[in-house]
């Protein structure tokens, strides 16, 4: 699984990562082969905790990482005030109907089986995708997802659920009929965000392998 860098300068990296590796460590020994921990043993001046943001193990994109903790506060409070403009590309199974939509669904997590979460419309917070038709796909439909909100496996839910596109990603073990080790075909395509170091705009492009 190799890991793609898109951009570096002194203040951030952005890199392509590949579906499969986690986004940060997790627990356990076989856990640690992740995006922060690569790009720490290539540029050991990083912080100890470089990620900005995570992408789901399977998930694979773009993804910004910061090499000083004023880089850090600084794109945090971007994704934290929804500043960050991010759009995703995946393969839904079965036929989309209609060219573009939202779908506003609140969920939460269900504490008796993480990470998956279900639908709640008393306890859950919404969450808000906008979705656009782009292709046939010999495994379903491709469709554009432009999440404005950031939460826990937003798009995935989004796309299964019946309130949703009633179509779960493809690949998807969790929330569709996928199995342990397939490819999930989600992929974040898209990431602009003001610099750092001057806030002038700056834009990723990173095209999906399926």
């Amino acid at each position: 699984m190799a890991l793609e860098i898109i951009y570096r300068d002194a203040w951030i990296l952005v890199v392509n990562k590949p579906g499969g590796l986690l986004s940060v460590p997790g627990r356990g020994l076989d856990k640690q082969d992740c995006v922060a921990a690569r790009v720490r043993k290539m540029f050991p001046e990083m912080i100890e905790q470089p990620a900005v943001h995570r992408l789901d193990m399977l998930t694979s994109g773009l993804m910004v990482l910061a090499f000083s903790a004023a880089a850090h506060r600084n794109l945090s409070a971007q994704f934290q005030n929804r500043r960050v403009s991010k759009r995703y590309e995946a393969v839904v199974s079965g036929s989309i109907s209609g060219p573009s939509g939202a779908i506003r669904l609140p969920f939460r997590l269900d504490p008796d089986n993480r990470p998956y979460q279900i639908y709640d419309p008393i306890n859950g917070k919404e969450a808000v995708t906008l979705w656009k038709w782009i292709a046939d796909h010999e495994r379903g439909t491709r469709i554009e997802f432009t999440p404005l909100t950031g939460r826990t496996h937003q798009l995935r839910v989004h796309s299964a659920h019946p309130l949703g596109l009633a179509a779960p990603i493809v690949g998807d073990a969790l929330y569709g009929s996928g199995r342990d080790g397939d490819t999930m075909y989600l992929h974040a395509t898209y990431l602009s965000f003001n610099h750092p170091a001057d806030s002038r705009i700056v834009e990723f492009n990173a095209l999906p392998a399926f």
